[in-house]
């Protein structure tokens, strides 16, 4: 599924496979570690050596966080996303893309499509971040949204993002080998 879209943007720490490609500190983040878990932080207050250090292997840079230490993290009012945007806010029901972690190696990948009429207006924030708990999520993340929100499972594409039964093209994935 896609991750966080680090090529279109210039700040953010970005770590993969265990190896610093950008060190621009900006916004919330998430690691995923050596030993399975995943952990959610403020990369302007985490180094990434320190990171390193503690075994991560990958961070993805977008947010904002869903889920923390089993509670529901509920106050989306002022998120916003980048200024290359507008700096508009996304509350509002969208097409989403998530992770959550359950427990050590046992995660959640979640796609929800949306904005599209008599099949998926798709979900605020807080829906999202509620679906997670309901599903067991001790820890969920979001990740890049919209257009951008799809699945790819077993050989093929499991959802339709806005209809249009393609794949947008993303700079960045999660992928799990068979």
């Amino acid at each position: 599924m896609n991750g966080d879209y680090y090529g279109f943007r210039s700040n953010g720490v970005v770590i993969r496979n265990g190896t610093v490609y950008r060190d621009d500190p900006a916004r919330d983040e998430l690691a995923l570690f050596e030993d399975g878990t995943m952990q959610s932080f403020d990369e302007r207050q985490t180094s990434s050596s320190s990171l390193l250090e503690q075994g991560a292997t990958n961070t993805f840079s977008f947010g904002p966080v869903l889920v923390k230490n089993g509670e529901v993290i509920d106050n989306f009012d002022h998120v916003e996303i980048d200024t290359n945007f507008g700096n508009r806010s996304i509350q509002r029901s969208n097409p989403r893309t998530g992770i959550g972690m359950i427990a050590p190696n046992h995660f959640l990948f979640i796609v929800v499509d949306g904005r599209m009429e008599n099949y998926s207006r798709g979900m605020t924030l807080a829906e999202f971040a509620q679906l997670f708990k309901e599903l067991g999520a001790a820890e969920a993340y979001n990740l890049d949204r919209g257009d951008s929100s799809t699945m790819y499972f077993m050989g093929r594409v499991v959802n339709n993002t806005l209809g249009k039964n393609r794949e947008r093209g993303t700079s960045d994935i999660l992928y799990i080998p068979e």
